[in-house]
Order: C-alpha cells, then structure tokens, then sequence
C-alpha cells in the first residue's frame, strides 16, 4: 500500500462520507477486513474519486444510479449522504432515482427512495 496514496484516498472519503462514518470503518476493521477497507480507500477514493475528470457532484450522480441498478441499499445511504455533502438537493436526488426508475426497474427504485429518505430523516433534512 502506497502511504501517500492512502492519505489522498482517505482525506476524499472524509469530505464525502463524514470522517464520523469512516473513522468508525477504520477503528471497526480487523486482520480480516482492513485490506478491504485499505484497497477501498487508496484505490476507489483516491485513484479514481480524485481523476480530474469528473467533479464530485457528477461522482455521486452517477454512483446513485450505479448502486440502484445493483440493489445495494447500504451502499446507496452511504452515497446519499456523500452526494448531499458533494452538493446535491434532495430534488437532484429524487431526479436521479425517478431516472433510475425507468432504466433499472421500478422496485429497485422503490428501496431508495426509501433509503434516501431514511438518511434526510437522520441528517435533518
């Protein structure tokens, strides 16, 4: 593992997800599943959630959409929170997953419309 890589990766998780969140991830992992949350961290928070390509507000579109598709509701909370932080309304938010609705299947949808509104509940929004 690359140190500085790590710190990149891991100072972008923080302004996406809360350092609450991820701290906790960190503190939490063991020998088993700290190499998963070290490949996380350097190689999907820093290689590509740091590629000049994308700003992080289009990141989290896209990863909204992605996580729907795949039916991961304890992903797709996670990822509201980090696209509210990344900028994103709530009405942004509802445009993405009626879109989703459409292309990914109307019960996929369903379970995060229903799991964005478990994470405005607990942010106050």
């Amino acid at each position: 593992m690359n140190k500085d890589s790590f710190e990149k990766g891991l100072k972008t998780r923080r302004e996406v997800l809360g350092a609450e969140y991820v701290d906790n991830s960190l503190k939490n992992a063991d020998d088993f599943n700290m190499p998963m949350q070290e490949l996380v961290t350097d190689y999907c928070w820093n290689e590509i959630w740091n590629r000049p390509g994308l700003d992080r507000k289009t990141r989290s579109i896209i990863n909204l959409s992605m996580l729907t598709a795949l039916n991961r509701p304890h992903e797709l909370k996670l990822h509201v929170r980090g696209a509210i932080n990344n900028g994103l309304s709530k009405t942004e938010i509802s445009e993405v997953l009626l879109q989703t609705a459409i292309y990914c299947g109307v019960p996929a949808a369903i379970d995060s419309f229903r799991g964005a509104k478990e994470v405005f509940k607990e942010m106050g929004i």
